[in-house]
């Protein structure tokens, strides 16, 4: 049995990776951070199941801030992997508390190499989660594993440090260490402060009369949007590969943050007109398609009066989405595209989830919770 070990075990990718392993016949490992309220929200359904809590799964409380800690865990665990997820992984609160951003994203991982070498793990093998944000001002369309960098945000320069240490530990010291360049990958456990997952939760509360509009900044911001757990996938393939290299997981295909808010509200049955341009642009109701809501949600008991509210609360001409300024960045990143030639060929990866189905779970899961709690 093989032992794994995860930071950021309780965050989006952490929790689908934790489900892939055990799958796997893994013994798995996680570290958390302490908290004063309980955040193991997305793997609760596994610290709840006796069968896998302290027999396939393991927490142990722990920070990448904190060298003492990660040497005593690896002296504990002896992992044969370990897949380095934790971060502060928002690029916007990035500006606002760049020191932190730094002593996690940067040294929290020369802290777990320095600790590999010093407790001895010859044989384990690091995953280190880079992170599309490294290319910002793009030197080229699209990027790949050879494309210069241009970081555009504390936690690009971050993440920055730490891709290329990982380089300088592979080559100084042989140490089995690589990066996975990932490009945007969301699910309905991406946290609800990130874009995508924003703009699904709110046109559901929308949508059920809970908010009044949604605000976004940079409309024309186009990313390369996955689906989580086959990214998660790639990372296990990655670190299955005969030699340590670093790889880019990406669709290949860009789109802009105006288009996950149209194709969201879309499946809602609701079309939207834009008026307006930069700071004051706002998207307001064209037409609503009852029917159109009734495929999404299909719910006995809660349908008959979700409709009724649907209908009810939208109405042609309201504004629901709009910009606040608030929101862009100091710098911005235009557009990342990625170019996933190299793991489609070594690895045998490829993103499968298409745009449009990928939009429409993530509203799905957003309107049943909505349902779930009523109106």
């Amino acid at each position: 049995m093989k032992k794994a070990l995860i930071t950021g075990i309780t965050g989006q990718d952490g929790s689908y990776l934790t489900e892939l392993l055990l799958e796997k016949g893994y013994e798995v490992h996680g570290i958390i951070r302490r908290s004063s309220s309980f955040n193991t929200g997305r793997i609760d359904h596994l610290y709840n199941d006796p069968e896998i809590l302290d027999k396939k799964m393991f927490l142990h409380y722990g920070d990448l801030v904190d060298t003492s800690n990660l040497n005593r865990l690896l002296e504990k665990i002896e992992p044969d992997e370990i897949y380095n997820l934790a971060a502060q992984s928002h690029v916007k609160v990035s500006f606002e508390i760049p020191d932190y951003t730094a002593q996690v994203d940067a040294l929290g991982t020369l802290r777990f190499l320095d600790a590999i070498r010093e407790v001895g793990l010859r044989e384990v093998k690091f995953y280190q989660a880079s992170t599309s944000e490294l290319y910002g001002k793009v030197r080229e369309v699209p990027q790949s594993e050879e494309t210069p960098f241009y970081p555009r945000s504390p936690y690009g320069v971050a993440k920055l440090y730490g891709y290329w240490i990982i380089v300088n530990y592979r080559e100084a010291y042989d140490i089995f260490a690589l990066n996975g360049i990932l490009f945007n990958h969301e699910s309905p456990r991406r946290g609800e402060t990130f874009v995508t997952r924003k703009i699904t939760r709110a046109a559901a509360r929308i949508a059920a009369g809970l908010d009044n509009k949604l605000l976004l900044g940079n409309l024309n911001a186009k990313r390369d949007w996955g689906y989580a757990p086959e990214y998660c996938d790639g990372m296990w393939r990655i670190l299955q590969h005969k030699n340590a290299d670093d790889f880019v997981l990406a669709t290949g295909e860009t789109r802009t943050v105006r288009d996950f808010t149209i194709l969201t509200f879309s499946n809602l049955g609701i079309e939207l007109e834009w008026k307006g341009e930069g700071k004051n642009e706002i998207g307001v109701i064209k037409k609503v398609d009852l029917d159109k809501a009734k495929k999404l949600i299909d719910h006995s008991t809660n349908k008959g009066s979700y409709i009724q509210e649907f209908s009810n609360k939208l109405k042609q001409g309201r504004t629901v989405v709009a910009v606040d300024p608030k929101y862009y960045r100091p710098t911005e990143v235009d557009m990342l595209v990625g170019d996933p030639s190299k793991a489609a060929k070594l690895i045998n990866w490829k993103a499968e989830t298409k745009f449009e189905d990928l939009v429409q779970l993530m509203i799905k899961s957003d309107m049943d919770k909505v349902l779930r709690r009523g109106f």
